[in-house]
């Protein structure tokens, strides 16, 4: 089952973004990253967290977060973080459907996402889901 994440999700999502981090090499910082999830998990306002459960257990999740931006036509998306515990399994393919169909009754025009250079399996399965490589390099400046 994909669901929306709600509050009293908090610490599994929590857990789950924690083992995306460590799988990819990430720094994790619960200091940073609870208070950021917390507005996602009460309300739509900055996006949503989907949640992919099966018998009680937590199999993975999707930040989606709003954006907006001239190119698009206004209000567009951007998969901030999607991970799956059982990889291959055929749920990451459920839950990008799942993302899509509601970006869609949202109206949202575009959804974008970042994968790490290495992660040759990241963009191999946006692939083979219509996303295409954009001529684009994203650059960042931590403000904090």
């Amino acid at each position: 089952m994909i669901r929306r994440a709600v509050p009293g999700d908090l610490d599994v999502v929590l857990e789950l973004s924690k083992e995306f981090c460590v799988l990819d090499g990430h720094v994790f910082d619960a200091g940073r990253v609870k208070p950021a999830l917390v507005p996602l998990l009460a309300s739509d306002q900055h996006g949503v967290v989907h949640l992919v459960e099966e018998e009680g257990w937590a199999l993975g999740y999707a930040i989606v977060t709003w954006g907006y931006s001239l190119e698009s036509g206004g209000r567009d998306a951007l998969i901030d973080e999607i991970y799956i515990r059982d990889r291959g399994s055929g749920v990451g393919t459920s839950l990008l459907a799942a993302i899509l169909d509601d970006l869609k009754a949202r109206a949202v025009p575009r959804l974008t996402l970042e994968t790490e250079k290495a992660n040759e399996a990241a963009r191999r399965f946006y692939e083979r889901h219509g996303f295409v490589e954009e001529d684009s390099l994203w650059m960042s400046l931590d403000l904090s």
